[in-house]
């Protein structure tokens, strides 16, 4: 899962990993051939899996204010940090299935979006949400 596009530098918050996701693609799908799983692994099954997985991803944050979510606890940073790893997993092998390089996918929808949204003047109202 490569992509044409080149991708600008990662923010100091998240750094690079010797582990791309091609190669994660590729493990997830010998740990899911190993266990003869791919007969559940339709497209429309993964893509509820990873809607489930989503919401799990959200319970933590429940009823937390904003800042809050900003400071979690080391114990439940580390469940975000799972449940965001299964989302990125049904997300892969949802890609793997349909044959969509969901980073190029990824870096086409900034594309489209870097048109449909101008650069922020510091200090002006913006003119519509944040969409991704």
């Amino acid at each position: 899962m490569t992509s044409a596009a080149q991708p600008a530098a990662l923010p100091a918050a998240l750094p690079a990993t010797a582990d791309s996701l091609t190669h994660l693609a590729a493990r997830l799908q010998a740990f899911a051939d190993a266990r003869d799983w791919g007969r559940f692994h339709a497209p429309k099954n993964l893509a509820s899996a990873l809607v489930v997985e989503a919401g799990e991803l959200l319970e933590p944050f429940q009823w937390l204010t904003e800042q809050q979510s900003r400071e979690l606890p080391p114990d439940t940073r580390e469940a975000v940090a799972l449940e965001m790893a299964d989302v990125l997993l049904y997300l892969v092998q949802l890609g793997n299935q349909l044959g969509v390089d969901v980073v190029a996918a990824a870096h086409r929808k900034i594309d489209i979006n870097e048109g449909r949204f101008p650069k922020a003047v510091r200090g002006a109202p913006a003119a519509e949400g944040p969409s991704v």
